[in-house]
């Protein structure tokens, strides 16, 4: 076996053996302490000799020794008989004694209780000097169970210790526990390490109070000694670069612990520290565990990784939960009859956000294009329209002032307004423009129907149609060709005059007195032409209006009653 295995073998004695020692010890002192006291209370108990001279005197004086001087021959008188002088001394001692009984029962009481009192208090005084003997054992020696650096120093003396740092700075090696379960290691040998005596381990034991060393067998002293090592620190520093837990695309970056909406609400979703490392610490906390000898180091047990801002304990956390949740008590249902469009927690979840640091915001942007994705989904106005004629073709009908068209800002403050209220409502939205339905084509099924190319009017009312006459449309020839598209009627007016652009003499370039004057596009309308005396065909192509649809005087009243303002109007080619 080697000097180095030996030593250590003396050191690494249990702490059990070592105070079975100690015990043992302190034990058979007691023993030895407790047959002396016996032998002193048999010595004590012996009969009083000199009690015994007197009375042989006494008895001596009345009567002759039968015993003649040393010869050993027993005499008889005539009258007496036979005895012995042994015997009869004997029985002069028993009646003696039986004369003194009761005194010396009393003094054996109290002679008995003394003794008693004189053991036990051997006893405290034997077992507080094995008190003391140990205190005093444990000013050189650290005490039961004391660990250093994670090896155990029980009842070992600084020199011990030191001897035993000295042999393991030549096999030393730090292992690296990791997060992800992996380890590795750095060697002394990769960073030149040597050992340095010093006054460390002296220090410390210095600090232990021996008279509390019996602390220690319950609480098992836990020391950290930065015992005196020297290494290269370049050579530490680059052995720590290539480790490959420092490695870039080893690392995940730590998240940190946020509101998460599940189901109906928002909760809080726990932190994930990764595998970033806090390069600064860790480094720092390498060097401490080289410098005390440590065999391993937790790195997340030591907080080496780079943690999460915030963790699912953190008040911030909670109070942007609360936050986010107090947006969710909305509920608006949007009627675009007969479809509808809900807006509720799980919708609202989505525009309420929380940054880095914890801050709620409510996604101002992210409502404004909810509300466009509802136009660009319902609204009708300004798209092409593919419809069915009257005479059964289908054609595209582009342009025109007709159409749903949301009113996006004053949806966005009705909808937000909606929601900082928690409010429950079923409502349309705000809309800039009306149309019919939205179903279907959306003018719905009370209309009028021009058609551009045959020179003709339909007028339905309810699905049913209940007038149609030919009619004439402006003439493209001179630029004035009535344009396509859906629009609705503006208003109508019964017997008025249509008036041309008005010249620099204050009168106009042409007049034109109607009965029936139901406009559409600005200056564009239906009205009766009693100056005609035929309608249809292609008379628009060169002797149209100026853009207005000239009806019949005779069907223009029906027309007229049969429409009001925002009545769809269709033209079409």
């Amino acid at each position: 076996m080697s000097k180095k295995e030996n030593s250590r073998e003396d050191i690494e004695r249990s702490s059990e053996e070592i105070l079975e020692e100690t015990m043992k010890e302190i034990y058979d002192g007691l023993q030895d302490s407790a047959a002396e006291d016996v032998q002193a209370g048999e010595e004590s108990e012996e009969p009083d000799t000199d009690s015994l001279q007197e009375l042989e005197e006494e008895l001596s004086e009345g009567e002759e020794d039968p015993f003649d001087g040393d010869d050993g021959v027993i005499r008889l008188d005539d009258n007496e008989e036979f005895y012995d002088r042994e015997d009869d001394e004997d029985d002069a001692f028993m009646s003696d004694e039986d004369e003194l009984e009761p005194e010396e029962k009393t003094d054996g009481k109290k002679r008995g209780k003394k003794k008693v009192l004189i053991v036990l208090l051997v006893i405290l005084g034997v077992l507080v000097l094995a008190y003391l003997g140990v205190a005093l054992f444990f000013t050189r020696h650290f005490f039961f169970y004391t660990r250093i650096n994670g090896t155990e120093f029980s009842a070992q003396a600084a020199g011990a210790v030191e001897s035993y740092m000295e042999e393991q700075v030549k096999d030393y090696e730090l292992t690296l526990k990791e997060i992800d379960g992996g380890s590795e290691s750095i060697d002394g040998d990769d960073i030149d390490l040597t050992y340095v005596e010093g006054d460390e381990v002296t220090t410390l034991l210095k600090k232990q109070n021996p008279l509390l060393w019996i602390t220690a067998l319950w609480n098992h002293p836990e020391i950290t000694a930065s015992v005196g090592v020297e290494y290269d620190k370049d050579k530490l520093n680059e052995v720590i670069a290539g480790l490959k837990c420092m490695q870039p695309e080893e690392q995940t970056a730590p998240q940190s612990a946020r509101p998460v909406f599940q189901d109906t609400e928002f909760v809080i979703q726990d932190e994930v520290i990764g595998s970033q490392i806090d390069t600064e610490k860790f480094t720092e906390t390498v060097n401490t565990a080289i410098s005390g000898f440590q065999s391993t180091l937790d790195m997340e047990a030591e907080d080496c990784y780079v943690m999460p801002a915030f963790t699912a304990d953190s008040p911030e956390v909670a109070a942007a939960r609360d936050a986010m949740n107090s947006y969710l008590g909305a509920n608006i249902t949007y009627d675009f009859n007969p479809y509808t469009e809900v807006v509720d927690s799980s919708v609202i979840s989505q525009w309420v956000t929380v940054d880095d640091s914890m801050n709620v915001t409510f996604n101002q942007d992210a409502v404004r294009s909810y509300i466009q994705e509802l136009a660009n989904k319902y609204d009708t106005y300004g798209k092409t329209r593919t419809i069915v004629t009257s005479l059964g073709n289908t054609v595209e009908v582009s342009g025109g002032t007709y159409g749903w068209q949301i009113d996006q800002e004053a949806e966005y403050n009705a909808l937000t307004a909606n929601i900082q209220n928690a409010e429950t409502v079923t409502r349309e939205p705000q809309y800039a423009r009306r149309a019919a339905s939205h179903e279907g084509n959306d003018y719905g099924s009370s209309y009028v129907e021009i058609d551009l190319t045959n020179q003709h009017v339909w007028v339905y009312v309810n699905g049913q149609c209940v007038v149609e006459t030919d009619c004439v449309t402006g003439n493209p020839a001179e630029g004035n060709g009535t344009p396509q598209g859906v629009y609705s009627i503006a208003y109508k007016q019964m017997n008025t005059t249509l008036r041309g652009p008005k010249k620099a003499d204050g009168t106009y370039e042409w007049e034109s007195p109607v009965t029936y004057w139901m406009p559409f596009n600005g200056g564009i309308g239906l009205h009766d032409a009693n100056w005609r005396s035929s309608f249809g065909g292609s008379i628009y192509q060169g002797g149209g209006s100026h853009g207005c649809v000239n009806l019949p005087p005779s069907v223009a009243g029906t027309v007229y009653d049969n429409i009001q303002a925002g009545t769809p109007v269709v033209c079409h080619y």
